[in-house]
């Protein structure tokens, strides 16, 4: 029986499986699966559109890819917004892909239902799948996400800052994507998915930006230039020593940006660490420490009593050595 290929540099490969390297799962929306049904169940519009005459045509095929315009958009915004949710620190997305997905839909169910004086029942129509669209897939982010004492002008020059090695990434995939080999364009996206590993933590501690400013450029640059001039060599001659040069390459530059990420995490441990240390402190010198208010269980009064019926009883039941007022 025919096993299917499951090598280090397989196509079908996690990022940030390999070599022991262990990176966060990429962030899922749990109804990200939903708009293909919704998609799926429009299909009537495109099936009985060939059955009419031409304006019903035109009419049911405008309505069902209005419908598949909006379900595309709808994930793309559920993608978007998992991401969001997932991030410490996060801009809102640019475009409200959810809303946009829906005012498409809800367009496409009207017009698929238009009928000659019919207009304002099937207006009612559109507007009923927007309204469910948005009960289903909820609003898009609106707001920035900031942590708390982060500069919001270091954020920005952060968020600039990854704004560019993405544009390097991009010219990465493109010019691998030349190369017609699978594995390499593999490659190369767990490659992507370590950098942006280190774009994540970036994120979170906008103050690291000096230490990763470096990988964040210069490094990124060499990476897309030696890219670009390996898929054009291969792409002509094949050269398999050139290719694992280029993977050898890649290895090493993947552990230099991963390593990073991690320097970037402790430094936020040694932050939690300071903070606590500096409570602690304080704690200590008030005379509030933990040894100083914890009490013992052995030594807490139990609360019960033979007489005691109620539970006002209960509560007037005096503690070991506790004077009882006379009345």
């Amino acid at each position: 029986m025919s096993q299917r290929f499951g090598g280090r540099f397989s196509p079908d490969a996690q990022p940030g499986t390999r070599q022991g390297v262990s990176l966060p799962p990429t962030p899922r929306h749990p109804h990200e699966g939903r708009p293909k049904w919704i998609t799926l169940a429009a299909t009537p519009f495109l099936l009985g559109a060939f059955f009419q005459g031409a304006t019903g045509m035109v009419t049911d095929l405008a309505a069902f890819g209005l419908v598949a315009s909006g379900m595309v958009l709808t994930r793309e915004g559920l993608v978007a917004q998992a991401t969001y949710a997932a991030r410490r620190v996060a801009k809102r997305p640019a475009i409200p892909r959810k809303l946009f997905g829906g005012v498409l839909a809800g367009i496409g169910l009207g017009l698929g239902a238009a009928e000659p004086g019919v207009w304002a029942e099937a207006g009612l129509i559109g507007m009923a799948g927007l309204a469910l669209h948005q009960v289903s897939f909820g609003l898009d982010p609106w707001r920035d996400k900031t942590a708390a004492g982060v500069d919001s002008f270091q954020q920005d020059r952060a968020q600039r800052m990854i704004d560019e090695a993405e544009g390097h990434l991009d010219q990465m995939r493109d010019a691998i994507a030349r190369s017609g080999d699978r594995r390499l364009v593999a490659r190369v996206a767990m490659f992507d998915a370590s950098v942006r590993h280190l774009f994540d933590r970036v994120r979170d501690n906008p103050a690291g930006l000096a230490s990763a400013r470096r990988y964040l450029g210069v490094y990124l640059m060499g990476a897309r230039d030696a890219t670009i001039r390996f898929a054009d060599l291969y792409a002509r001659t094949q050269d398999q020593k050139a290719r694992r040069d280029y993977e050898v390459f890649l290895d090493d530059l993947e552990k230099d940006f991963i390593a990073r990420a991690d320097r970037l995490m402790d430094g936020d441990r040694d932050a939690l660490d300071v903070e606590m240390s500096v409570l602690r402190d304080r704690l200590a010198r008030e005379g509030l420490t933990g040894a100083a208010t914890r009490v013992d269980p052995a030594e807490r009064p139990a609360l019960q009593s033979a007489e005691a019926q109620t539970l006002d009883d209960l509560l007037r039941t005096p503690f070991p050595g506790q004077k009882v007022p006379r009345d």
